[in-house]
């Protein structure tokens, strides 16, 4: 079975069956038929075949990027001028889509990258609160509540043939803890090299860029 056929049952199956706390939401784009046609159309172009790939996990999606497109750190437009796919999604640009499109870019275009990496989240669905993106580490009673979730989500990944010696965790402050604590119980990955969160560079270290693709492509050849 190709990593395609994988990634997309495993998408068709996500679901938080814990009670959340109160006034949090859940953000599942792979419910909305047209949004998962387009998912169909971007993993069987970049991942149809059964290459071992290297994961790099960012936070959970976010309305505006993988919590739309249901393709992590890609918003519409770069779904559609980057990767070809035209959606019928509202228009909008995301910062750390921005950044992780140059990247793929700088490292040498998406065959190559996406040859190598698979982007997931610690996370693999979002969340909102009073109409915002909500982390799943925001409150201790969420990430309690997901706990079982990500553990169990991070295990059928790894099945997919996810290489165990590095995992790249983008956000080295409450997003690498969880991660890295959650590893030292349960061993699922040799090394975990934490990576700035591509929004934190976006939003305050924006003339800093450059630096930023250099550091991260040489890191992850």
């Amino acid at each position: 079975m190709s990593y395609a056929s994988k990634i997309l049952s495993f998408l068709g199956k996500l679901e938080i069956k814990q009670r959340l706390p109160k006034g949090v939401s859940v953000l599942n784009p792979y419910k909305d038929k047209l949004i998962f046609s387009y998912c169909k159309k971007f993993y069987h172009k970049y991942y149809d075949d059964s290459k071992p790939r290297t994961l790099i996990v960012g936070i959970n999606p976010g309305r505006f990027g993988g919590g739309l497109t249901g393709i992590p750190f890609t918003d519409p437009i770069k779904l559609e001028q980057e990767c070809g796919i035209t959606n019928d999604l509202p228009k909008k640009s995301e910062l750390s889509a921005d950044f992780i499109y140059q990247l793929i870019n700088a490292y040498g275009g998406k065959e190559k990258f996406y040859q190598k990496f698979y982007f997931s989240s610690v996370c693999p669905l979002g969340f909102t609160s009073q109409g915002k993106n909500f982390n799943y580490y925001d409150t201790p009673a969420l990430s309690k509540a997901v706990y079982p979730f990500i553990l169990d989500t991070l295990h059928t990944q790894i099945a997919f043939g996810i290489n165990t010696r590095v995992a790249y965790c983008l956000g080295e402050g409450k997003n690498f803890k969880f991660l890295s604590t959650l590893n030292e119980k349960e061993k699922l990955f040799d090394t975990i090299v934490p990576l700035p969160h591509p929004r934190f560079i976006m939003q305050y270290k924006r003339k800093k860029v450059d630096d930023y693709l250099n550091s991260f492509v040489n890191t992850l050849k």
